[in-house]
Order: structure tokens, then C-alpha cells, then sequence
């Protein structure tokens, strides 16, 4: 699901890489809420503080909500110019650098917080935008624009326009297509609403407050993981399988 690009990409592959991150991103978004009442998968409210902030000419106040926007910014920028620096190397998975940049930090904040007390609050909200920011961009360009992860908000609006679709006639090929992407966005949707409830449960019944981001960066390293493993197995697949046509028609 993380190797698969352009026509060898199928619906499969993005229902799978959109479940896992969804998820994960559900997970990282309540964690932020509980712990510093702040979003942490989109810019959308901060922008509107932002922009009040600098209405009440408090620019100063203001200041940190910009911080909180260009952290996702440079998140999605970092992510693609890395994608796009590896691009032309056969032999690395280019998406593998920018999936480990963000298991890192979500593993460094879990990891921190068990044995130091937060004191920088805002530092860490940002450097969870700063994830998502990356975690965003990757999977949009993986999945060549097709998959969205982090926020909710054009999902629902299209997924209203696809549902409003289906009362029209389409020919069977573009009915096919529309059903598809309604599966995608249902599956996006509703694996960001079980990862937060995930994410709720190991933080307030489990109590693990913050190092409940140690358990997204566990399923995010496991689908790492996995992905490999199946892509080597396949790999390993076709020589044998390569090796048996040879032998028959020798």
C-alpha cells in the first residue's frame, strides 16, 4: 500500500494506506484535544483565531497560531521535497522517509512525556501539525489526490456530492467509479472516528494521556512493517514462479 504508485495503484491499495493513517490521525487528533485542547490534524480553527487575533490587533497573541499553520505547512512542504528528492532512486521506497519522520516524532513525544512534565505545551502541538502536515501530504501524493487523512471537512462535502449522484443515471463504468470513491471516503471517515475513540479510550481509561501517541506510532510502524514483509513475499512469489515457466519450457 505505501509502494504502489500510478496505474499500478489500485482501490485496494488506497482503501488500505487510507484506513491506517486515518486511523492514526484519529488517534493524534483527540490526544491533542485531551491534552492541550487544541487541534492537531488541521489549520482550519487556528487560521480563523489567527485571523481574529490580528483583526483585535493582537499580533503578538496571534503569533502562535501561525506558528501552529506553518508547522503543518512545513510538514507538507518537507514531505514532498523529500518524496521528490528520492524520487529517481530505484531502490528506495520514496515514501518510507517521510512515514519514519513522523513515526519518530510521535514516538519522541510519547517517549518524553513519560519522563518529563510538558512544559512547552505549544512546541508540542506543533510538532504534532508538523506530523500531520507530512502525514497529509504523502498519502495525497501517493494516492495521486485521491486520499485525504487528516481532516474531515471535504470529505463530508464529497461525499454529499457523490451520495447526491447516485439519484441520476450514469453509465455503468462512472457508477462503478462513484461507488468507489463513496467506499473510500466512508472508510477514511469512519477509521478517523474509531481511531478516536481509540485513541479516548487509551487516554482516559487506560490512562496514558500522551503516550497514547506511542500507540499511533506502534500501528503506524507495524503497517511499516507489514507492507515490507508482503512486498517481499510477493517478490519472492514471482522468482518461483518465474523459475517454474523457465523450467517448463526448457
Amino acid at each position: 500500500m505505501f509502494r504502489h504508485q500510478g496505474k499500478s495503484r489500485t482501490l485496494k491499495h488506497n482503501l488500505q494506506i487510507a484506513t491506517i493513517l486515518s486511523f492514526v490521525a484519529g488517534m493524534v487528533n483527540v490526544t491533542g484535544i485531551l491534552s492541550f485542547k487544541q487541534l492537531t490534524t488541521n489549520v482550519t480553527g487556528h487560521f480563523a483565531l489567527f485571523i481574529n487575533d490580528v483583526a483585535d490587533f493582537q499580533f503578538w497573541k496571534g503569533t502562535i497560531y501561525f506558528l501552529y499553520i506553518f508547522s503543518f505547512l512545513f510538514g507538507s512542504f518537507l514531505s514532498s521535497f523529500l518524496i521528490l528528492r528520492f524520487k529517481d532512486t530505484k531502490r528506495l521506497n520514496i515514501y518510507l522517509v517521510p512515514t519514519i519522520i513522523e513515526f519518530f516524532i510521535l514516538l519522541a513525544i510519547g517517549f518524553y512525556s513519560i519522563y518529563i512534565e510538558i512544559q512547552s505545551p505549544n512546541l508540542v502541538v506543533c510538532l504534532l501539525l508538523l506530523a500531520m502536515g507530512i502525514q497529509n501530504s504523502f498519502v495525497t501524493k501517493i494516492s495521486n489526490a485521491v486520499v485525504r487523512t487528516t481532516h474531515l471537512t471535504g470529505l463530508f462535502t464529497d461525499l454529499g456530492i457523490d451520495i447526491s449522484q447516485l439519484f441520476f443515471k450514469k453509465s455503468a463504468r462512472k457508477k462503478k467509479k462513484l461507488k468507489a470513491n463513496i467506499q473510500l471516503r466512508t472508510y477514511i471517515i469512519l477509521s478517523f472516528f474509531v481511531g478516536g475513540l481509540v485513541g479516548g479510550f487509551f487516554y482516559s481509561t487506560v490512562e496514558l494521556k500522551l503516550q497514547t501517541l506511542l500507540v499511533a506510532a506502534l500501528v503506524l510502524l507495524m503497517s511499516l512493517l507489514f507492507d515490507d514483509f508482503r512486498y517481499k513475499l510477493i517478490k519472492v512469489k514471482r522468482k518461483y514462479k518465474e523459475r517454474g515457466t523457465m523450467r517448463r519450457t526448457m
